[in-house]
């Protein structure tokens, strides 16, 4: 459920691993297009769908599924989820696919399942992927949560392939902690790359963001390895390397002060509601509170690289 470019690519590592796969998108048009051409080429363009897949505008071919990939943003998880509500079976596995954290709510993707769709059965999947790495098949690794072991090792079965290795998990929270606050520090990554820092400063502010990312964690019940495995410290590295990354790209385009595009960063939405929760734990997340205060034009980026630099010394913990 989703036809940009991370649920197409999901599409296809579905269909390689040997599933007859349903691709849904809003507009039905786009995609009676997409299965004619037999390629997603707003998004994914020159990779082939699979066979397999099909691209469809009817939700209930979607809600006819065994499995659902929730691949839309994480800002709309929501509504696509009270579209789908009504059509879908009991314990239908609902695998949210999006990394970020609802705003207002302050809402996991696993508990907005559980609101909207209470008899379903939540799971989350993330770590280092690049859509386009997905989509033509290279190899990657990414892990599957749900706090029932058995559907996770189920799904973790059913989506592995020789190219997408899948590592089961119960700690649900953790993973989705991974993946809503690196996208935060990626657009701190982008703005040092943006504003020409260098390469020490990158690697500092990656060191110290997974610092913060660890606190953060550890404070809403994340286990250390799951925050130190692919899902944290695994997409940390990837989403803050370059500007594949739409976190990154985007940081980087404010760094240098150019227009950031219309490109999708989940960071932007995340960085709010993430200084929030933090700050109502109690938790000490400088890097990403300057990156809030900057989205909030409350500080210019210049003087959030000044506080950040005269912050107090101390032993590195």
């Amino acid at each position: 459920m989703g036809a940009g470019a991370w649920g197409t690519a999901l599409a296809n590592a579905a269909a390689r691993a040997g599933r007859d796969v349903v691709l849904w998108g809003r507009d039905g048009v786009a995609m009676a297009e997409m299965a004619r051409l037999r390629e997603n080429r707003a998004d994914l363009p020159g990779i082939a769908l699979d066979p397999a897949v099909t691209p469809t505008g009817d939700l209930a071919a979607v809600a006819a599924c065994d499995a659902l990939l929730l691949v839309v943003p994480a800002q709309a998880c929501r509504e696509a989820l009270e579209r789908l509500a009504p059509l879908a079976r009991p314990g239908l596995p609902v695998i949210s696919c999006a990394k970020g954290i609802e705003r207002g709510s302050r809402a996991f993707m696993s508990e907005v399942i559980a609101e909207v769709m209470p008899k379903a059965s939540p799971a989350v999947l993330s770590g280092p992927s690049f859509a386009s790495d997905v989509a033509a098949g290279l190899p990657t690794a990414v892990t599957l949560a749900a706090r029932d072991a058995a559907l996770a090792v189920a799904v973790t079965r059913a989506l592995g392939s020789p190219t997408l290795r899948l590592y089961h998990s119960t700690d649900v929270r953790g993973v989705e902690i991974g993946g809503a606050a690196k996208n935060v520090l990626a657009i701190a990554a982008g703005i040092v790359a943006g504003r020409r820092l260098g390469a020490s400063a990158a690697a500092a502010l990656v060191a110290r963001g997974f610092a913060e990312l660890m606190r953060f964690g550890r404070a809403y019940g994340a286990k250390a390895e799951t925050i130190t495995g692919l899902s944290g410290l695994g997409d940390l590295i990837l989403t803050t390397s370059g500007p594949q990354s739409r976190n990154f790209a985007f940081g980087r385009a404010l760094g240098a002060g150019e227009a950031a595009g219309d490109k999708l960063a989940e960071g932007a939405f995340t960085a709010g509601v993430l200084v929030e929760m933090a700050a109502a734990k109690g938790v000490d997340v400088p890097v990403s509170a300057a990156v809030d205060a900057v989205l909030g034009g409350r500080i210019s980026i210049d003087d959030a690289i000044e506080a950040l630099m005269a912050r107090p010394q101390r032993a590195e913990a």
